[in-house]
């Protein structure tokens, strides 16, 4: 799905509808940050719903002077015009908050870009492997080792982690050495490799026998030994194959032999005995169901046989991922986070002043905006209001 033709296409149109509304709505908010609109006319201030008016006796250098330094202590950036009798000031602080919705912008962009690098150019797939196994990486020019897989149970059976110890072979030479888990992968040249199950190889299993004689020489004998082999047992004469193996014994619609999965729920080894070349007794053996086992003879058997133990090598099941545009993915999401944090949480704020010199002093008359919490903004444009009016 996320490499295919139709859905990189989806993350291309995505991204390059998202940049083009970024850039036509970046540009005014470039210029009234840059160059901020300073001359303003007293009807528009007396407009805004947070505005507010004075009456100021002193020296006008001073009076305008003083507010400067108000407006410094509240950390406002300044600029002035001068133009006649009058000064115009515009005070602003938090102006990065003017651009939180174009991080936002920027950061989807930066992710579907990683989106379609990935989707271009990464690979993943299922590796399985046993230990003592190496194997070569498609597209990679390095090998991966299996030295050891342990499989981790809780006390009631369940199975609580998979464990396999990983060695990275590079140039013929043991490069890495590291042991990974669920959620604690191994990274190395790009290719991440992820512990995502296990199985059994039943290949070739290891069963083992008890088999007892009847009659007068009773014996009893434990044997180990692989599907294929044959072994001789005590009499001398009598010798037992092992043939054929399923972990989980079920009879199949067709009313044959299958195994419903590769868990050994329900092991059962199919057993033949020969005299020569006559076969004197055949039957299913099952571990966990000894009452189940039969055994078919012409002739009354003189053996006891049953299965006490099936034991198959486990592998490891490895998910191996190389996707060059993660990092993309990460930067992007960051970026975003940054511009959620402007738009929400750093809210630009901006003072006009229009300062006009009277006989005795000035004239101040004052506008203020935001885009949050304008509660709070009432109360700081009060509080400059306040001080610059007292002349402290």
């Amino acid at each position: 799905l996320y490499q295919s033709g139709w859905y990189i296409t989806l993350l291309f149109l995505f991204a390059a509808n998202t940049l083009v509304c970024t850039f036509t709505r970046l540009s005014p908010k470039l210029k009234k940050a840059v160059n901020p609109n300073i001359q303003v006319e007293k009807k528009n201030l007396i407009g805004l719903k947070i505005h507010g008016q004075f009456k100021i006796k002193g020296d006008y250098s001073h009076i305008k002077n003083n507010l400067l330094i108000i407006l410094s202590q509240s950390r406002f950036k300044t600029r002035e015009k001068e133009e006649k009798n009058q000064t115009f000031l515009h005070a602003r602080k938090k102006t990065l908050g003017f651009f939180g919705s174009d991080f936002v912008h920027l950061g989807i962009i930066i992710i579907l870009l990683g989106g379609i690098l990935s989707g271009i150019t990464g690979v993943r797939f299922n590796l399985v492997i046993s230990e003592g196994e190496t194997h070569p990486i498609p597209g990679a020019d390095f090998q991966i080792r299996l030295d050891k897989f342990t499989t981790e149970y809780y006390p009631n059976g369940n199975v609580k982690d998979w464990k396999s110890n990983l060695t990275v072979i590079d140039n013929q030479k043991d490069m890495l050495s590291r042991t990974i888990e669920v959620n604690h992968p191994l990274s190395y040249k790009g290719y991440v490799f992820y512990q995502s199950s296990y199985g059994f190889n039943w290949n070739n299993p290891s069963i083992s026998m008890e088999i007892s004689s009847k009659g007068p020489n009773v014996s009893q004998d434990v044997f180990t030994f692989s599907i294929g082999e044959t072994i001789k047992l005590s009499d001398g004469i009598t010798e037992i194959k092992a043939v054929y193996f399923v972990p989980d014994f079920v009879i199949d619609e067709n009313k044959k032999v299958a195994s419903r999965s590769n868990q050994p729920n329900n092991p059962a080894v199919f057993i033949e005995g020969y005299q020569g070349d006559e076969r004197i007794f055949s039957g299913w053996f099952f571990a966990k169901f000894p009452d189940f086992s039969q055994m078919h003879s012409r002739e009354e058997n003189p053996f006891t046989i049953e299965l006490k133990n099936v034991k198959g090598s486990e592998y490891s099941g490895l998910q191996i991922a190389k996707d060059p545009g993660v990092n993309f993915i990460w930067t992007g999401s960051s970026v975003l986070m940054l511009g959620l944090l402007l738009a929400f949480y750093w809210p630009p704020k901006e003072i006009k002043f229009i300062l006009t010199q009277t006989k005795d002093g000035a004239d101040v008359l004052a506008g203020g905006l935001t885009t949050k919490n304008r509660d709070a903004f009432r109360d700081e444009f009060e509080h400059i209001m306040r001080s610059s009016r007292s002349g402290k």
